[in-house]
């Protein structure tokens, strides 16, 4: 199946009837980038990364991202090759996770050209915040203004809906009161109150997602981690985890990637057990991430340094099954 095929066949999924005016906008957004063929794809056991908050180093006379770049091409190569750089956008909270602008590198942080530099240097991670964003975004004021450009932009509660079965990753209440220009709305708050929960049954926020990820690409991503993935679909009367619909995105994202610049990898964030974590390569009939995260890894190294035994990280590390062509596991 070529990738424009699945493309529909995704859309048409997730969209129904109103699927064939979507894949004519992301097929326009696709031919705005063009194909990339620069940089480098795949990886192999000598790829080590940093990943750092993008405010942790500093250079007299420089920003923090040109200090970042200077640190590592001074004291970490050769022996790491590629800088994970976590949210490095405006943000009002949660340590740069409810960001303001998706689109913008926040000013204290430094600017896109210098994301570029390291970009062009050595191999570049993004993080895409897309399960929720800031309740201080221009699009959520927009929302709340009632801006037609942001109708239905985010989730909120339907009158008499069950949401029992939600998986809550946090104990702040699921949804949280605003005031709007139509009066009070209550929206979906999966993670606090200041992060609001983007719509994805909305093809305007689809869009505005791809978007997003292509500009990371050109910006000079190597990777894009998708932070809070396995939330991002939401059905009212399922745990609105790890839904068919979330597959669906992913794999539509990877495909409008491998089209415009193949390669660039994706990344899962789901803190979840092994076999759920897993499913985000795929089935081996579909592709979505080339990478997911192995989060019992750090702790399990802590803890066979704190006893002397590594028998447990061994024994957890032999039972990973990975079967999945074209795929790896972060460690």
């Amino acid at each position: 199946m070529t990738t424009a095929a699945l493309r529909h066949r995704l859309l048409t999924f997730l969209y129904g009837d109103a699927a064939e005016g979507v894949r004519r906008e992301v097929d326009a957004l696709l031919r705005q980038h063009g194909s990339h063929e620069s940089g480098q794809g795949g990886w192999s056991e000598r790829d080590a990364w940093l990943i750092t908050y993008p405010d942790q180093f500093q250079l007299p006379g420089g920003t923090p991202l040109q200090a970042l770049g200077a640190f590592f091409d001074q004291h970490l190569v050769p022996w790491l090759n590629g800088v994970h750089i976590l949210p490095l956008f405006p943000w009002s909270s949660d340590d740069g996770f409810s960001v303001v602008d998706y689109l913008a590198v926040d000013p204290a942080n430094g600017t896109w050209d210098d994301v570029e530099s390291l970009g062009r240097r050595h191999r570049l991670g993004l993080d895409a915040v897309l399960n929720h964003m800031s309740a201080g975004s221009e699009w959520f004021t927009g929302f709340l203004a009632g801006e037609p450009e942001y109708a239905d932009f985010f989730h909120t509660r339907r009158e008499g809906a069950d949401y029992s079965s939600v998986v809550r990753p946090r104990t702040s209440p699921l949804f949280t009161t605003f005031e709007a220009a139509a009066g009070p709305v209550d929206v979906w708050t999966t993670f606090s109150a200041d992060q609001v929960d983007l719509n994805f049954s909305n093809p305007r926020v689809l869009l505005a997602s791809l978007d997003v990820l292509l500009t990371y690409a050109r910006r000079g991503a190597s990777f894009i981690r998708l932070d809070a993935i396995g939330l991002l679909w939401k059905e009212v009367g399922t745990t609105c985890m790890h839904l068919p619909e979330t597959h669906a995105v992913i794999q539509l994202w990877r495909a409008c990637l491998d089209d415009t610049y193949p390669n660039v990898l994706l990344l899962t964030e789901t803190n979840v057990p092994h076999a759920e974590n897993i499913s985000y390569f795929g089935d081996g009939s579909t592709i979505e991430a080339q990478m997911v995260y192995q989060f019992p890894l750090a702790p399990l190294v802590l803890d066979a340094y704190r006893t002397g035994d590594a028998a447990t990280l061994t024994g957890w590390a032999d039972s990973l099954e990975l079967d999945v062509p074209g795929t790896t596991l972060l460690k």
